[in-house]
């Protein structure tokens, strides 16, 4: 499921308020360039806009002394960032091989079933839009999916649907710990 093939006409040019200038400088001071500032300007820009059209790109560029293309570039190279509406809530999970091996194919297909999915990956309710993606760096853990900055880890697919019926509710589930303090390593020597 990919979102690329869906384009959004423009909403219009796009300016920082107060409280967003402010965190934009306390962000700045951070960093030897305006430029180097671009990964956490273009969160802050995801979070105040709830996505990345290309005016609020070239609002990015702007503010940072960069050709929205350098913008667009960074936005379009990281999974994170969303250039297209989404669900209130995106759902990542892993498919990569070390997933795949304990059942992440299940997980999808089940999500894809529950949430009624349709060929741009949101549910139908639209609160929801899943993703297929390569390696979230938790594959030890797997199958996994991350809600928006969240993991879950460990899936089956009830423990799936308790985590969606919580963000379906008023208090979505508590935020989760990675898992790697229950991992059993060997570390006997060879």
């Amino acid at each position: 499921m990919s979102m690329s093939h869906r384009h959004v006409a423009s909403r219009g040019p796009r300016e920082w308020n107060d409280a967003q200038r402010a965190e934009i400088e306390t962000i700045l001071a951070k960093y030897p360039t305006k430029q180097a500032a671009i990964m956490p300007v273009l969160w802050l820009a995801q979070d105040s806009f709830e996505w990345l059209d290309l005016d609020v790109m070239r609002l990015i560029g702007r503010t940072l002394e960069l050709p929205p293309s350098q913008v667009h570039a960074v936005a379009s190279f990281y999974t994170m960032f969303k250039k297209v509406p989404t669900g209130r809530f995106v759902i990542d999970v892993c498919q990569t091989l070390s997933c795949q091996l304990v059942g992440a194919d299940a997980i999808i297909a089940h999500l894809e079933r529950v949430l009624e999915v349709d060929e741009s990956g949101d549910s139908k309710d639209g609160l929801f839009t899943l993703h297929k993606v390569e390696c979230l760096a938790s594959c030890g853990s797997g199958p996994m999916m991350q809600v928006n900055e969240h993991f879950y880890e460990f899936l089956t697919t009830d423990m799936v649907d308790q985590i969606l019926a919580a963000y379906r509710g008023t208090n979505p589930p508590n935020t989760p710990h990675p898992q790697a303090s229950t991992w059993q390593w060997n570390r006997s020597a060879s």
